[in-house]
């Protein structure tokens, strides 16, 4: 018996999980300022993986009602494994990446168990395949965006970083 789409979708979750802890064990967040230069807090990893772990479950739930969100969570995953894991990892010489091992025994076979369930249960086609990359490619340059525009001073919150024109005077303060 093969396992269904769905359960494919479960798994990524699963996998995705266990990803989230190894990363955290093995101090992602250092090897990423050091290695890739993202401008990376504990709390940035908290709260997009805390993001992901969400995408997970709703993914999983609406495999059936909306397929290209599970094919879009495998896309997602195969991206990370690639691109922020095995491709640094060999950039580097061997340098362990937080995340490797996780990517590699887990992310690469559930990630492509979800595609060939898919496939075999007639819901991948062409364009929900292209969809689906393009969804992972978005989904995982969103935080890193993210962390890139934030030290920027227009979206810096503190008076300090007001805008010139909107600093704040001694009236409109207190």
């Amino acid at each position: 018996m093969t396992m269904g789409f769905e359960a494919w979708a479960w798994l990524g979750l699963v996998a995705y999980t266990l990803h989230i802890m190894e990363e955290y064990s093995f101090d992602w967040r250092n090897w990423a300022r050091a290695v890739i230069g993202l401008p990376v807090e504990w709390a940035d990893f908290y709260i997009t993986n805390a993001a992901v772990v969400v995408l997970g479950f709703a993914q999983a739930e609406m495999a059936r009602l909306l397929p290209i969100a599970p094919l879009v969570f495998a896309a997602l995953m195969l991206i990370n494994a690639t691109f922020f894991h095995v491709l640094p990892m060999i950039r580097t010489r061997g340098r362990f990446s937080p995340g490797a091992f996780t990517a590699v025994v887990l992310f690469y076979p559930v990630a492509l168990g979800t595609f060939f369930a898919a496939a075999a249960e007639g819901m991948l086609t062409a364009g929900t395949l292209a969809g689906s990359v393009v969804g992972g490619a978005l989904l995982m340059a969103y935080p890193v965006v993210m962390l890139r525009l934030k030290g920027r001073a227009y979206f810096r919150q503190s008076l300090e970083a007001a805008l010139p024109d909107q600093a704040p005077t001694a009236s409109s303060v207190g």
